[in-house]
């Protein structure tokens, strides 16, 4: 097996973040699922926008926030994932390289337009999400390139991802290049009504041994297992798959490698502002330690520092020297 050319290789919806502050009225007013996430057409994003608040518009995406995190860490990282031909998918590709990440995989048409997450925050800081995937849905194997896939440390998936067909296939392609290259596989749940469609998926990748670290939230967990009670839920998946990581909010995270169990508390932070990309950004933190060897417990440590930092602000990107932070806080 050949060394690595890149830490961390993340295939993922290439969108751009629409972020504005609202009060709970709107919220209901626009009938939206608070703190969730909801996958809307082009005309419903179009009706959202015009009713936000003035907004702040960044690039965003689940796994793409992974790797802004892991590249401000000092990790080599490559992005795959789709954009149109438009002024958001131009926006998306100069802030991915501008973060120092590689980016190449070709634009499609005009239309679908790139993708775009209207989020809703609340003063509570929790962040209502509305999603229009756009060309994000049209990821096709064909723009894979398999070579850079093969040159990955880990390949992280994004959950969210899994549920557009094109795509889809697009990762299970990646998954055999990666494993053929004797490369790790990392997958994130995203968000229960991912798992809700597709947990039969999920959990024959689990049985398959297809996944080594699995990131999953305490609902997501719940939803995976089919157990509520969340000791219950690590019992029906750790042995599983090599490292399982259960993030709990404020409770803090649990991660289980090989038998080994290790837990963490939240970092504490003078007031949350905005939860968009707590889960993206811990998953940064963590691989950062993972793919240097370092223990799970300073591997917990790292993804608890980062998650405090972004909901400290708003947006899901860090805004401050996360080196820095880091030694600082470890």
């Amino acid at each position: 097996m050949t060394e690595p050319r890149y830490d961390v290789i993340a295939i993922g919806n290439a969108v751009v973040d629409v972020i504005a502050s609202c009060d709970e009225e709107l919220i209901e007013e626009l009938d939206l699922n608070r703190g969730g996430m909801t996958l809307v057409d082009e005309a419903r994003a179009d009706e959202l926008y015009s009713a936000m608040p003035p907004a702040r518009e960044l690039s965003g995406g689940s796994a793409a926030n992974t790797l802004a995190g892991l590249s401000t860490l000092g990790l080599q990282c490559a992005f795959i994932g789709q954009v149109a031909d438009d002024q958001l998918g131009k926006v998306f590709r100069h802030d991915m390289r501008a973060t120092g990440i590689d980016f190449d995989t070709p634009a499609r048409g005009r239309d679908p337009a790139t993708g775009r997450v209207l989020i809703f925050v609340t003063p509570d800081g929790e962040r209502t999400m509305n999603t229009f995937l756009g060309a994000g849905q049209f990821l096709p194997a064909t723009a894979l390139d398999e070579d850079l896939i093969a040159s990955g440390g880990i390949l992280y998936l994004e959950g969210y991802l899994w549920d557009p067909e094109e795509p889809r296939r697009a990762m299970r392609r990646a998954i055999e290049v990666a494993r053929q290259a004797g490369r790790k596989i990392a997958f994130t749940a995203s968000e229960s009504f991912v798992i809700e469609r597709h947990g039969d998926d999920f959990r024959s990748m689990i049985e398959d041994g297809v996944i080594d670290i699995l990131f999953v939230n305490e609902s997501e967990l719940a939803t995976l297992t089919g157990e509520d009670e969340f000791e219950a839920g690590l019992a029906a998946v750790a042995g599983k798959v090599p490292v399982l990581v259960a993030t709990r909010s404020e409770k803090g995270a649990v991660a289980i490698a090989n038998g080994t169990r290790a837990e963490v508390a939240a970092e504490p932070i003078a007031k949350v502002v905005d939860t968009t990309g707590a889960g993206d950004q811990f998953a940064a933190g963590f691989l950062s330690g993972f793919a240097k060897d370092e223990s799970l417990d300073r591997c917990l440590k790292r993804g608890a520092i980062a998650a405090a930092e972004v909901i400290s602000h708003y947006g899901p990107r860090p805004e401050v020297d996360m080196k820095a932070l880091m030694s600082e806080k470890l």
